[in-house]
């Protein structure tokens, strides 16, 4: 169930002492990022203003992630589980999360290789007003669509081609030219692969 303002009070707060867990996950690349504890006060913060709120329990208080550091979280939507005493917090984070630096505070674990796309899709938008001469993708962005599209079209046939003759190694190396130049095309267009991924859901329904 999506929480909002109006059905938050029907958790089952009562559980643990007022206290839910919330867990907070990247709400592009799909990476859990932290783990903390929310009071009603907390969760009614949080969808009031946007920003992840917790309640610390060290500090005993209302705590906006990123009230020190900056590192905020911006709340996308927050749910509950079947049994409405844990909390699912979809965020985009403004800088690192885990308090040591890094982007999640789970950074010696494994995660599921489809973030990676996520993870190169920020680095390529970062390198939009980079100096051409810094890297590949920064000089694709100053060359413009037109050029950005060519090499996609290129890509794909190249890809289709080591289809065809059954060249698995040939095929898995263009099929990551593919999707790398797609991504930059649609970054250059204004545009993500989340864009089209909501194309495929919408289909998929």
């Amino acid at each position: 169930m999506i929480i909002t303002s109006e059905n938050s009070s029907t958790l089952a707060w009562g559980k643990m002492d007022n206290l839910l867990p919330a867990i907070v996950q990247d709400a592009l690349s799909g990476k859990v990022l932290m783990q903390g504890y929310m009071d009603q006060a907390a969760l009614d913060k949080t969808l009031e203003t946007g920003k992840v709120t917790f309640f610390s329990r060290s500090k005993q208080r209302l705590w906006t992630k990123g009230e020190t550091s900056g590192n905020t979280l911006d709340l996308v939507s927050v749910a509950c589980d079947c049994d409405n005493d844990s909390l699912l917090v979809l965020a985009n984070p403004n800088g690192p999360t885990c308090h040591t630096g890094v982007e999640s505070c789970w950074f010696e674990g494994n995660t599921p290789a489809f973030t990676f796309l996520a993870d190169l899709e920020r680095v390529l938008a970062e390198r939009k007003n980079a100096d051409p001469k810094s890297s590949y993708t920064a000089s694709l962005y100053n060359k413009g669509i037109k050029r950005i599209a060519q090499k996609v079209g290129e890509e794909g046939v190249e890809t289709a081609l080591a289809a065809t003759v059954h060249d698995k190694e040939e095929l898995k190396n263009e099929a990551a030219d593919l999707l790398y130049h797609l991504t930059v095309l649609l970054q250059a267009s204004d545009m993500s692969l989340n864009d089209a991924l909501e194309v495929l859901r919408e289909r998929h329904k």
